[in-house]
Protein backbone atom coordinates (compact mmCIF):
# COMPACT_ATOMS: atom_id res chain seq x y z
CA UNK A 1 0.00 0.00 0.00
CA UNK A 2 2.82 2.44 0.85
CA UNK A 3 4.73 1.88 -2.68
CA UNK A 4 1.28 2.63 -4.45
CA UNK A 5 0.38 5.61 -2.40
CA UNK A 6 4.38 7.23 -2.75
CA UNK A 7 4.82 5.22 -6.69
CA UNK A 8 1.37 4.76 -8.55
CA UNK A 9 -0.46 7.10 -7.81
CA UNK A 10 2.36 10.25 -8.80
CA UNK A 11 3.05 7.83 -11.67
CA UNK A 12 -0.66 8.19 -13.16
CA UNK A 13 -0.86 11.94 -12.60
CA UNK A 14 2.64 12.05 -14.56
CA UNK A 15 0.99 10.26 -17.20
CA UNK A 16 -2.56 11.66 -17.06
CA UNK A 17 -0.75 15.36 -17.16
CA UNK A 18 1.39 14.50 -20.05
CA UNK A 19 -1.20 12.92 -21.91
CA UNK A 20 -2.82 16.60 -21.64
CA UNK A 21 -0.15 18.21 -22.68
CA UNK A 22 0.42 16.39 -25.68
CA UNK A 23 -3.11 16.81 -26.55
CA UNK A 24 -3.79 20.33 -26.35
CA UNK A 25 -0.84 20.81 -27.78
CA UNK A 26 -1.46 19.35 -30.93
CA UNK A 27 -5.60 20.88 -30.59
CA UNK A 28 -3.86 24.13 -30.26
CA UNK A 29 -1.27 23.65 -33.07
CA UNK A 30 -4.26 23.33 -35.92
CA UNK A 31 -5.52 27.10 -34.73
CA UNK A 32 -4.17 29.63 -36.67
CA UNK A 33 -3.44 32.95 -34.81
CA UNK A 34 -4.89 35.76 -36.40
CA UNK A 35 -1.33 37.79 -36.38
CA UNK A 36 -0.21 35.12 -39.29
CA UNK A 37 3.15 35.00 -36.91
CA UNK A 38 5.77 31.96 -36.88
CA UNK A 39 6.30 31.03 -32.82
CA UNK A 40 10.35 31.89 -33.55
CA UNK A 41 8.78 36.03 -35.38
CA UNK A 42 6.46 36.11 -32.04
CA UNK A 43 9.87 35.56 -29.87
CA UNK A 44 11.92 37.39 -32.27
CA UNK A 45 9.63 40.38 -31.15
CA UNK A 46 9.20 39.78 -27.37
CA UNK A 47 12.93 39.29 -27.15
CA UNK A 48 13.32 42.56 -29.07
CA UNK A 49 10.48 44.95 -26.84
CA UNK A 50 12.38 43.86 -23.75
CA UNK A 51 16.01 44.66 -25.50
CA UNK A 52 17.67 41.29 -25.71
CA UNK A 53 18.15 41.92 -29.10
CA UNK A 54 21.67 39.01 -29.06
CA UNK A 55 19.59 36.55 -27.94
CA UNK A 56 19.24 34.28 -30.60
CA UNK A 57 16.47 31.81 -31.34
CA UNK A 58 17.49 28.27 -33.06
CA UNK A 59 15.29 25.05 -34.42
CA UNK A 60 15.95 21.91 -32.58
CA UNK A 61 14.33 18.53 -33.36
CA UNK A 62 11.47 16.36 -31.33
CA UNK A 63 8.43 17.28 -30.00
CA UNK A 64 8.08 19.37 -27.15
CA UNK A 65 11.32 19.96 -26.91
CA UNK A 66 11.51 23.26 -26.74
CA UNK A 67 13.19 25.21 -23.72
CA UNK A 68 15.74 28.19 -22.83
CA UNK A 69 19.39 27.37 -22.61
CA UNK A 70 20.88 29.86 -20.06
CA UNK A 71 24.51 28.95 -20.81
CA UNK A 72 24.74 30.79 -24.13
CA UNK A 73 21.33 32.85 -23.68
CA UNK A 74 19.88 30.87 -26.32
CA UNK A 75 16.04 29.77 -27.03
CA UNK A 76 15.64 26.98 -28.60
CA UNK A 77 12.25 26.00 -30.68
CA UNK A 78 11.38 22.34 -31.88
CA UNK A 79 9.94 22.76 -35.53
CA UNK A 80 6.73 22.69 -34.66
CA UNK A 81 6.63 26.00 -32.54
CA UNK A 82 9.72 27.69 -34.48
CA UNK A 83 7.50 27.61 -37.96
CA UNK A 84 3.96 27.18 -36.69
CA UNK A 85 1.86 30.12 -37.60
CA UNK A 86 -0.83 28.85 -34.49
CA UNK A 87 -1.98 29.41 -30.85
CA UNK A 88 0.18 26.98 -29.91
CA UNK A 89 3.39 27.96 -31.21
CA UNK A 90 2.97 31.81 -29.74
CA UNK A 91 2.20 30.20 -26.69
CA UNK A 92 5.49 28.33 -26.37
CA UNK A 93 7.59 30.54 -28.07
CA UNK A 94 6.71 33.55 -25.81
CA UNK A 95 6.97 31.19 -22.89
CA UNK A 96 10.83 29.95 -23.87
CA UNK A 97 11.46 34.15 -24.17
CA UNK A 98 9.86 34.45 -20.28
CA UNK A 99 12.81 32.56 -19.64
CA UNK A 100 15.31 34.80 -21.47
CA UNK A 101 13.73 37.48 -19.57
CA UNK A 102 13.75 35.96 -16.36
CA UNK A 103 17.35 35.46 -16.84
CA UNK A 104 18.01 39.16 -17.62
CA UNK A 105 16.32 40.41 -15.16
CA UNK A 106 17.94 37.98 -12.55
CA UNK A 107 14.67 36.57 -11.46
CA UNK A 108 15.87 34.94 -7.51
CA UNK A 109 14.35 31.42 -8.76
CA UNK A 110 15.77 31.32 -12.02
CA UNK A 111 18.81 32.08 -10.51
CA UNK A 112 18.73 29.58 -7.66
CA UNK A 113 18.13 26.98 -10.04
CA UNK A 114 20.48 27.79 -12.50
CA UNK A 115 22.92 27.58 -9.39
CA UNK A 116 21.43 24.35 -8.47
CA UNK A 117 22.20 22.48 -11.80
CA UNK A 118 24.95 21.83 -11.72
CA UNK A 119 24.94 19.95 -8.40
CA UNK A 120 21.98 18.17 -9.90
CA UNK A 121 23.50 16.91 -12.68
CA UNK A 122 26.46 15.08 -10.29
CA UNK A 123 23.40 13.96 -7.97
CA UNK A 124 21.09 12.65 -10.66
CA UNK A 125 23.63 10.67 -11.98
CA UNK A 126 25.29 8.79 -8.65
CA UNK A 127 22.45 9.00 -6.11
CA UNK A 128 21.37 5.52 -7.12
CA UNK A 129 24.49 4.08 -7.27
CA UNK A 130 24.62 5.29 -3.16
CA UNK A 131 21.09 3.29 -2.62
CA UNK A 132 21.92 0.37 -4.27
CA UNK A 133 25.49 0.18 -2.57
CA UNK A 134 23.79 0.07 1.25
CA UNK A 135 21.24 -2.73 -0.25
CA UNK A 136 23.65 -4.63 -1.41
CA UNK A 137 26.70 -4.08 1.22
CA UNK A 138 23.71 -3.06 3.98
CA UNK A 139 25.98 0.14 4.76
CA UNK A 140 23.66 2.47 6.30
CA UNK A 141 26.08 5.74 5.47
CA UNK A 142 25.47 5.28 2.14
CA UNK A 143 21.69 5.30 2.27
CA UNK A 144 22.25 8.24 3.90
CA UNK A 145 24.07 10.03 1.36
CA UNK A 146 21.51 8.27 -1.24
CA UNK A 147 18.53 10.23 0.37
CA UNK A 148 21.03 13.25 0.48
CA UNK A 149 21.91 13.21 -3.40
CA UNK A 150 18.47 12.75 -4.07
CA UNK A 151 17.33 15.45 -1.87
CA UNK A 152 18.83 17.92 -3.79
CA UNK A 153 17.08 16.43 -7.72
CA UNK A 154 13.73 16.84 -5.72
CA UNK A 155 14.97 20.25 -4.29
CA UNK A 156 15.74 21.28 -8.00
CA UNK A 157 12.46 19.91 -9.12
CA UNK A 158 10.24 22.15 -6.65
CA UNK A 159 12.28 25.24 -7.81
CA UNK A 160 10.97 24.74 -11.05
CA UNK A 161 7.86 25.34 -10.18
CA UNK A 162 8.01 29.11 -9.54
CA UNK A 163 10.12 29.23 -12.69
CA UNK A 164 7.99 27.96 -15.05
CA UNK A 165 4.77 29.42 -13.67
CA UNK A 166 6.18 32.74 -13.94
CA UNK A 167 7.25 32.22 -17.37
CA UNK A 168 3.95 31.59 -18.18
CA UNK A 169 2.80 34.75 -16.43
CA UNK A 170 5.34 36.44 -18.27
CA UNK A 171 4.36 35.27 -21.66
CA UNK A 172 0.54 35.96 -20.85
CA UNK A 173 1.75 39.56 -20.01
CA UNK A 174 3.97 39.98 -23.00
CA UNK A 175 1.58 38.66 -25.97
CA UNK A 176 -0.87 40.91 -24.58
CA UNK A 177 0.88 43.86 -24.35
CA UNK A 178 2.27 43.42 -27.34
CA UNK A 179 -1.20 42.67 -29.21
CA UNK A 180 0.34 39.40 -30.61
CA UNK A 181 -2.86 37.97 -29.83
CA UNK A 182 -6.68 38.55 -29.58
CA UNK A 183 -8.63 38.55 -27.30
CA UNK A 184 -10.40 35.37 -28.47
CA UNK A 185 -7.12 33.91 -28.48
CA UNK A 186 -6.43 34.27 -24.62
CA UNK A 187 -7.87 31.68 -23.83
CA UNK A 188 -6.34 28.87 -25.83
CA UNK A 189 -2.93 30.35 -25.42
CA UNK A 190 -3.74 30.08 -21.51
CA UNK A 191 -5.04 26.66 -21.67
CA UNK A 192 -1.39 25.16 -23.61
CA UNK A 193 0.47 26.83 -20.71
CA UNK A 194 -1.62 25.78 -18.19
CA UNK A 195 -1.42 22.24 -19.67
CA UNK A 196 2.71 22.44 -19.87
CA UNK A 197 2.66 23.85 -16.46
CA UNK A 198 0.75 20.60 -14.81
CA UNK A 199 3.68 18.68 -16.49
CA UNK A 200 6.26 20.03 -14.16
CA UNK A 201 3.68 19.99 -10.99
CA UNK A 202 3.27 16.37 -11.70
CA UNK A 203 6.97 16.18 -11.70
CA UNK A 204 7.86 17.98 -8.67
CA UNK A 205 4.45 15.56 -6.97
CA UNK A 206 6.23 12.21 -8.05
CA UNK A 207 10.21 13.76 -7.54
CA UNK A 208 8.96 14.45 -3.83
CA UNK A 209 6.33 11.36 -3.07
CA UNK A 210 9.65 9.02 -3.43
CA UNK A 211 11.78 10.73 -1.25
CA UNK A 212 9.05 10.73 1.47
CA UNK A 213 8.60 6.76 0.47
CA UNK A 214 12.60 6.45 0.85
CA UNK A 215 12.94 8.52 3.67
CA UNK A 216 9.91 6.39 5.32
CA UNK A 217 12.45 2.70 4.22
CA UNK A 218 14.94 4.99 6.14
CA UNK A 219 13.27 5.74 9.28
CA UNK A 220 11.95 2.09 9.64
CA UNK A 221 15.92 0.54 9.53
Amino acid sequence: MTFLVFFIVPLIIGLVAQSRVKSTFARNLQVPIANGLSGAEVARQVLDANGLHDVPIEEVQGALSDHYDPRNRSVHLSSDVYRGRSIASTAVGAHEVGHAIQHAQAYAFFRFRSALFPAVSFASNIWFLFLIGGLFFQVFQFFVIAIALYSIAVLFQVVTLPVEFDASRRAKHQLHDLGLVASTEAAGVKSVLTAAAWTYVAGALAAVAMLLYYLSIFSNR
